[in-house]
């Protein structure tokens, strides 16, 4: 047993890499692109580092090619969600009691095989699977999961290192031990690193996971786990299930040694979980920690002083990348009327520009929204805003195609309606909405939008004039876990903007910073007196 008092090697933020025409990462990763639509592959589950096969077997496609075969998914039953468990909390005792810094070493190299010879892998997975162009891929897949991987080492360790004061004759000491039970972990579809993340962060500090994943990132969670297993993971640590939404309620849900959820998916869904929580607390062993990031409205708000190409390149990137299936994607903007001629005309030129189609042609910017069932809610959402003839004008996109994949144009709708249904609800895809405002209702403008809506997870204000912009901070104080000044509402970075929202969007527990972490631990505080008193009686007394 080493004495030592390790230091990790500092955490960095992974370059991005830029796939420019000739580089090499681009010839590499569309090699692995290739040879993954070749390759015909099974998604087994992983439970106590058993690949586990059921004959419930799923097709997997890619968004943009559905009718090309991926693989088939294994998906289980109550009986497998058991057998996560039982191997979680077999596994437990090892898993807590392993030193710290083994855990950390663990971790550390999935990080560098990510980033290293597993890059094109994961990446080319993602592309496949959520139909996300290189970039977004790269961003994402390579980069934010490594940059997870790393600054919770840090995050650990900087936590571990805070110690309370002693008074003289006796040393206080603070543990900081796991939960007690397993963790559940359910992860979505749109973010690989969040799926990486979700089960990975509580197992650092010493629990024991069971993880579900949105069958539309089964594809690409296999190389999540094979890292894992690669990197020195053991076996239980992590064990990934496919089941259906009402097992996980009747069986993890309901369990005696739940400890805690790590979520991140929809509003609807959370509150859900949340009130079966509530509902079964007396059986519980301990409180379970809830820890959820969900639903967003994200608003882009321009000051008549704001640059208004800035704005413009702010919603075309904010509210289109991904097709907008981010949980911080630009979905509303507020727009001074003195300033969106000259922003409409940028936006609707930068749109002009965006290629949609495969992610394996690279100047694609559009690619495919994630599912059938996706593309026919967003496709709703336009349908309806077509109708709405005197308050709605569809001024860019608002055609779709699912013939060969799920492709919707970058949709721009301008609402003389603030509180119209595209500006307050939740729609999960390329469709922004506009409201145009009269330049002298600023102040106005930032109260309707504090308003509007149920969320509060990103936004962004542009302003040049410095009075406004402290204006719209104070406002919009609560409006947003992720503020934004002069900058889209994405693209958050682990270690320099923690992300996570209030309200309708979750429990803000900061994503990419030590207080996620502390989600995850129970801390016991240690007295130790070296001369303990032999006389109960104190001096008053006397």
């Amino acid at each position: 047993m080493s004495n030592a008092i390790f230091t990790p090697p500092a955490p960095h933020n992974e370059p991005v890499l830029g796939y420019a025409p000739g580089s090499t990462e681009r010839k590499v990763l569309q090699t692995e692109y290739d040879r993954r639509m070749k390759t015909v592959i099974d998604a087994p589950m992983w439970i106590g580092g058993k690949a586990v096969e059921t004959k419930d077997q799923r097709r997997m496609s890619p968004p943009h090619n559905h009718k090309h075969k991926l693989g088939m998914s294994h998906h289980g039953d109550a009986k497998h969600v058991r057998a996560a468990i039982d191997a979680a909390l077999k596994s437990k005792r090892d898993w807590e009691h392993m030193p710290w810094q083994e855990r950390a070493a663990i971790y550390l190299k999935a990080a560098d095989l990510i980033s290293g010879p597993y890059r094109a892998s994961i990446n080319a997975a993602s592309m496949l699977a959520q139909s996300k162009n290189c970039f977004q891929a790269e961003i994402d897949s390579a980069c934010e999961f490594a940059d997870f991987l790393r600054f919770n080492v840090a995050y650990m360790t900087q936590i571990y290192r805070d110690q309370p004061g002693s008074a003289a004759g006796m040393w206080n000491r603070l543990e900081y031990r796991p939960l007690e039970g397993f963790v559940f972990a359910l992860t979505p579809f749109n973010f690989t690193s969040i799926a990486g993340n979700l089960p990975s962060a509580p197992a650092l500090m010493g629990n024991t996971v069971v993880w579900k994943c949105a069958n539309t990132q089964i594809y690409s969670a296999q190389v999540i786990m094979e890292v894992f297993r690669l990197a020195g993971m053991p076996d239980g640590v992590i064990n990934l299930i496919h089941v259906d939404g009402q097992v996980v309620g009747d069986t993890i849900l309901r369990h005696k040694d739940f400890a805690g959820v790590h979520f991140t998916g929809s509003t609807k869904v959370f509150r859900t979980i949340w009130g079966e929580i509530g509902q079964n607390i007396s059986s519980y062993r301990s409180y379970p920690r809830i820890v959820g990031e969900t639903g967003g409205k994200d608003f882009v708000v321009a000051h008549p002083s704001a640059d208004p190409l800035a704005v413009a390149t702010a919603l075309s990137r904010g509210a289109f990348e991904f097709q907008g299936q981010k949980c911080s994607a630009a979905s509303r903007a507020y727009i001074p009327d003195s300033l969106w001629p000259q922003v409409k005309k940028a936006l609707l030129e930068d749109l002009a520009s965006m290629k949609m189609g495969d992610p394996r042609d690279f100047t694609n910017f559009i690619n495919a929204v994630i599912d059938e069932k996706s593309f026919d809610k967003i496709t709703g959402y336009i349908a309806g805003a077509k109708k709405d003839k005197q308050n709605i004008k569809v001024i860019a996109g608002g055609k779709s195609d699912k013939g060969t994949g799920y492709f919707i144009e970058p949709t721009v709708l301008e609402s003389k309606d603030p509180r119209s249904v595209t500006m307050c609800e939740e729609i999960f895809g390329p469709v922004l909405t506009v409201y145009v405002y009269s330049t002298n209702r600023w102040m106005d403008t930032l109260k309707l939008v504090d308003a509007t809506g149920e969320y509060a997870l990103t936004g962004a204000i542009f302003a040049q004039d410095r009075a406004a912009i402290l204006q719209a901070t104070e406002v919009l104080r609560h409006a947003a876990g992720n503020f934004y000044i002069n900058d889209k509402p994405t693209g958050a970075v682990v270690g320099q903007q923690p992300f996570g929202g209030a309200r309708g969007s979750g429990t803000n527990d900061k994503a990419g910073s030590y207080l996620n972490l502390v989600r995850w631990i129970s801390a016991r505080t240690i007295k130790e007196t070296f001369v303990p008193a032999l006389d109960h009686r104190y001096p008053f007394l006397g």
